[in-house]
């Protein structure tokens, strides 16, 4: 005869909990804003792990945990007392948002519908467990205390306007007030369809942005193929014409093969004064650019140059051929065009492609034609997806378009402070210099 199964722990309601999770602010912010961790009611020196978990629109499952211990006054200040292990190490006041991790390896961590936040359940647990446990076993480990922490993509008085205007396919964010405001266009990279939530963020900072799709969304080619850079006037045209956008010029942000794709606006189209390039290619890369009666090449690559990491994942660093060399020099993006500066941002372990040995062709470019010298700021340790601050480092993933494993590169660590840092360089730069009264005139061809 088999013995009665013990029963479960029974749930213990939040108002019966011996620990309170004070949270500031309270309750809600927005992702790309810090929050205070405090644990009050501990005993001195009391062992606990925290844990962090939460669900994506898709129901996928992701957590971070790590150990602490109280102070002598039975508090625990994640900003004053260091991880002893876990998801992360050492004093990491925002560790268990960006330490989350999927449990379905190589999801992505993605904001599809920035008009939801997402609800981050912070749990305070008793005792230095290995690893908290997933599921109710015999001894679970003790819940002491719980809050639901709301992180919100749509910064408060930020307006979403669907844009549809001839061609283009895009969402306006418009920061709270009249206006105008400086204007940006956001691009993402080869994955394709529309991403919002990097323009929903920035324009909580003052910005009118644009988050513009080009392939893989409605009524847009499916593919990337034969890109014409007529559809991305037709978007530079919708912003310098819309009465909330200050003239006479914008920004462009481009993140991957949507950096390549600005540089190329930057310096063909009019009313672009300001670039910023996150690991991006200084020539055009994939496919074709055609404008007008001009087409530029794509950069060579050879796939079979590829190699497999240890852990199965594809890493695509050394198949692009060098554009300095015949004949892949077609492939460059003639910067010397463009009007207003530019500003790189890399990782210095990007495994995409090779970001850095790019930003100093364009730096040694420009000067040689006479132009100033671009800003570029370099992150050891940070690999190719740089998001906005706290987005769980994506390190590897599986490609949105090509439905292989990738291996991006970074450090978490390195790579989450590079995050925080790129952020805040990006919205200085984007004030400094869509403030000027300075007009480009003329198409450059």
């Amino acid at each position: 005869m088999k013995p009665p199964r013990a029963a479960p722990r029974p749930r213990q309601s939040a108002t019966h909990m011996p620990a309170t999770v004070i949270l500031e602010p309270a309750g809600r912010c927005c992702w790309d804003e810090p929050v205070n961790i405090t644990v009050h009611g501990l005993t001195p020196g009391q062992r606990v792990t925290l844990r962090a978990s939460l669900r994506d629109e898709k129901g996928a499952h992701f957590r971070a945990h790590a150990r602490y211990c109280a102070d002598d006054g039975g508090e625990l200040d994640l900003a004053r007392a260091p991880a002893l292990g876990g998801s992360f190490a050492g004093l990491e006041p925002m560790g268990l948002i960006w330490a989350l991790e999927p449990e379905k390896p190589f999801w992505r961590f993605l904001k599809r519908d920035v008009q939801t936040p997402f609800a981050v359940e912070l749990e305070v647990l008793e005792g230095h467990e290995p690893e908290p446990q997933r599921v109710l076993g015999p001894e679970p480990q003790r819940v002491l205390g719980r809050v639901v922490h709301e992180r919100y993509f749509l910064p408060p008085g930020v307006r979403r306007e669907p844009v549809r205007a001839g061609r283009v396919r895009a969402t306006l964010f418009l920061p709270p007030g009249m206006g105008p405001f400086p204007g940006v266009i956001d691009l993402f990279g080869s994955g394709g369809s529309l991403c919002e939530y990097r323009a929903s963020l920035l324009s909580g900072h003052g910005f009118a942005v644009l988050a513009l799709a080009y392939f893989r969304f409605e009524d847009l080619p499916e593919y990337l193929n034969d890109v014409h850079l007529e559809y991305f006037e037709e978007a530079v045209d919708f912003m310098l014409q819309h009465p909330k956008v200050k003239g006479p010029n914008i920004g462009l942000l481009g993140f991957s093969k949507g950096g390549d794709l600005c540089l190329s606006m930057a310096s063909f189209l009019k009313g672009i004064t300001a670039t910023v390039l996150i690991n991006s290619c200084v020539a055009n890369t994939i496919t074709p650019l055609h404008y007008k009666d001009m087409t530029i090449p794509s950069l060579g690559n050879d796939l079979g140059k590829h190699t497999i990491t240890e852990s199965g994942l594809m890493d695509c660093v050394n198949i692009w051929n060098n554009p300095l060399e015949e004949p892949d020099h077609r492939s460059l993006i003639p910067l010397e065009k463009a009007q207003g500066p530019f500003l790189f941002i890399v990782g210095k372990d990007d495994h995409n492609w090779k970001s850095e040995f790019y930003a100093h062709i364009a730096s040694a470019w420009l000067q040689a034609h006479g132009k100033d010298r671009p800003q570029i700021i370099y992150y050891p340790g940070a690999g190719h997806c740089i998001d906005p601050p706290y987005f769980p480092p994506r390190i590897a993933s599986v490609h949105a378009f090509l439905g292989q494993a990738m291996f991006f590169g970074g450090e978490p660590g390195a790579h989450s402070k590079a995050q925080v840092d790129a952020w805040q360089q990006i919205q200085t730069f984007f004030h400094k210099h869509l403030d000027g009264k300075k007009s480009v005139k003329h198409s450059k061809i």
